[in-house]
């Protein structure tokens, strides 16, 4: 016959269990976020030294997010596969990112991308990707599905793309201003939007501004910064036979997209058009960043749009050249620009300061 006594110590044996069940979960799980956390460093200096700032509710779905976007990136950019496969490749990444299919058929499908990647993190990440899904599936459900909504954006303008630009022997055009907008939107409008729920869920008193006024000011910060990264890559992104810049505007100014880089003159009033509105876009980038309440979060956001504008400037100094080598923002000037913010708590003053040396 079971007594009270049997049946505390079976709850204590129970319990105990339970608890180096669960030890054994989180363990994992840190042990999973710390190898990530090296991934991330590797894979992208820049977007690694904005996230330190961030607090840890924040730092994990976004770091997670940043991979998957990676990684679905390099089988997008992967040579040496033709680009029928790549989109087929892609699609089942994307469904295994949406818990559509199993991770051991993304793992055997990917098997063959691994060995071409020219850079070893490049490498890693994919070799990442089984830990990476199951880390996405450990993650609470709103953060998840945050997750899969913007990765499934994100995926779906890398298949465009690569419809889109699948002969590199051929230079071509997006069609109109609106395809360049769908396409600034897809691959990083939506991050904006992403990074603004995220922080209205876990960051108490998040922003002066509401949320919606806030998710349409992510929305295009997250445009700009992709527009410049079109501006800047403009010149490498012509050689490899992709233009996004509007053939009607090509065809207004009796521009052929294969006399751009020897006809750089000729171009530069469409090129500039473009470098006006991304100084457009940053204005919206430093209003989305003033809101902020959170001095971590703060830093975290604005440090992009301040990189972006120091970007343009040298754009706008470097004029045609630009297309013809590469401009950067240096890492000293990128480090200045962190002790500045940590220095100063990303104070809204120290941060308008900071703008107005970069432009």
């Amino acid at each position: 016959m079971k007594t009270a006594q049997d049946d505390r110590c079976h709850h204590k044996v129970r319990n105990e269990r339970d608890l180096w069940d669960e030890t054994m979960r989180v363990g994992s799980r840190t042990s999973t976020q710390l190898a990530q956390t090296t991934l991330l460093r590797s894979v992208s200096r820049s977007f690694y030294l904005s996230i330190r700032f961030l607090p840890a509710q924040l730092r994990e779905p976004i770091a997670l997010a940043y991979l998957l976007a990676r990684a679905t990136d390099s089988v997008a950019d992967t040579p040496g596969i033709s680009v029928p496969v790549r989109i087929e490749t892609l699609k089942m990444l994307s469904d295994g990112i949406q818990g559509k299919a199993s991770r051991d058929v993304v793992v055997d499908l990917i098997a063959s991308f691994v060995p071409l990647q020219e850079n070893t993190s490049e490498r890693q990440l994919l070799e990442s990707l089984p830990d990476c899904l199951g880390w996405l599936s450990q993650m609470e459900q709103a953060d998840r599905n945050d997750i899969r909504g913007v990765l499934e954006k994100i995926t779906h303008g890398q298949m465009l793309d690569l419809q889109r630009f699948d002969n590199p022997q051929e230079i071509r055009a997006l069609g109109t201003a609106a395809d360049l907008d769908e396409y600034t939107y897809l691959v990083a409008g939506c991050v904006g939007e992403f990074w603004t729920r995220l922080c209205f869920r876990h960051v108490q008193n998040f922003a002066r501004l509401s949320e919606d006024e806030m998710l349409a000011l992510g929305k295009r910060y997250g445009m700009t910064l992709q527009l410049i990264n079109v501006l800047r890559d403009a010149g490498s992104d012509l050689r490899a036979g992709r233009c996004y810049f509007p053939e009607y505007e090509l065809n207004a100014a009796h521009l052929a997209t294969s006399q751009i880089l020897s006809e750089l003159e000729r171009f530069q009033p469409i090129y500039r058009k473009w470098l006006e509105k991304a100084k457009a876009g940053l204005e919206s980038a430093m209003q989305y960043s003033r809101a902020i309440e959170n001095r971590r979060v703060r830093a975290a956001t604005v440090l992009p749009a301040l990189i972006g504008a120091r970007t343009l400037a040298l754009l706008d100094e470097a004029g045609a050249g630009a297309l013809h080598r590469t401009v950067k923002v240096s890492r000293r000037e990128v480090r200045a620009m962190i002790w500045s913010l940590a220095i100063t708590f990303a104070s809204r003053k120290s941060i308008d300061a900071i703008w107005k040396r970069a432009k």
